[in-house]
């Protein structure tokens, strides 16, 4: 299969639309169409379901959207890989992390300092995203090195080594009545009244259904908190970055985070082995 191909088959199975995926390619909508069909009759696969009204995906089409996404992402890495290599030398190229925004500051502050320190380190780019993003930019090449945080994050098909492992607890409005609890559980978390916990957008670009806000990093969460339009529950280091306005109530069976640094096993960066030489020492 060429990546042409799966370029156009992803676009059509995203959209479902022929007519919106081939505006979105910038094609006519004849050749796409002929493309599919053909790369079908090669697979031996029927991938979409075509009716007058709807295209739907098949199971082999939802394998091939899955597979595809991540032959497309290795594709955008290596050529990025590739270019940052070639422009800054090989074995003294930057390296570029991915948090996520709000996330492990003040571990994220000392790895910084004390890598900067070590001998023969290199310039470090942190790049902030959104929730469940970081992943996503260090599978297609953007970052060299994330910090995750399981079980929210998957490691899956990176090298990684642990950092820390810490609980979680609920963000309340300051003085609401559950802060004078010595701890909650999270069934008592989930249910506070006026106080719905957040959705967060997924992996698919899309939130699940709820009664909580749409938020899409921690600033905007505990900005929603502090209005007493929502509660969260966030790991016990996210405490450093609290305003008086809000206070914390440990959640006894809520899953514990570890944070851990991540890369792919192909790496052969100098700054990407030094960068998580440091972070496991610290």
């Amino acid at each position: 299969m060429e990546t042409r191909e799966l370029r156009y088959f992803v676009a059509v199975a995203e959209e479902l639309h022929f007519g919106r995926a081939a505006q979105r390619l910038g094609i006519a909508q004849p050749p796409l169409s002929r493309a599919i069909s053909r790369l079908e009759r090669r697979l031996g696969a029927t991938l979409l379901d075509r009716t007058s009204r709807a295209v739907h995906l098949t199971e082999a089409g939802a394998v091939l959207l899955r597979e595809a996404r991540a032959a497309l992402d290795a594709v955008e890495a290596a050529e990025r890989r590739t270019r940052r290599a070639a422009q800054a030398g090989t074995g003294t190229a930057g390296v570029v992390l991915a948090t996520k925004a709000g996330a492990a500051g003040e571990l994220l502050a000392k790895l910084l300092d004390a890598y900067a320190a070590e001998p023969g380190a290199v310039p470090v780019d942190v790049l902030l995203c959104g929730v469940g993003e970081q992943e996503r930019l260090l599978r297609d090449g953007r970052a060299d090195v994330a910090l995750l945080h399981r079980p929210f994050d998957s490691i899956a098909g990176f090298d990684a080594e642990e950092l820390r492992t810490e609980s979680q607890v609920l963000i309340l409005p300051a003085g609401h009545p559950l802060t004078r609890r010595p701890h909650v559980r999270m069934d008592e978390a989930t249910g506070i009244p006026g106080l719905p916990l957040p959705r967060w957008r997924g992996r698919d670009g899309t939130y699940p259904d709820g009664p909580g806000p749409e938020v899409r990093d921690h600033a905007q969460l505990l900005q929603l908190v502090a209005l007493g339009r929502a509660a969260a529950v966030l790991p016990e280091s996210c405490r450093s970055q609290l305003h008086d306005d809000l206070a914390t109530v440990p959640v006894l069976d809520a899953p514990t985070v570890t944070t851990v640094i991540a890369w792919p096993p192909h790496s052969r960066s100098r700054g990407v082995a030094g960068l998580v030489r440091t972070a496991t020492r610290l």
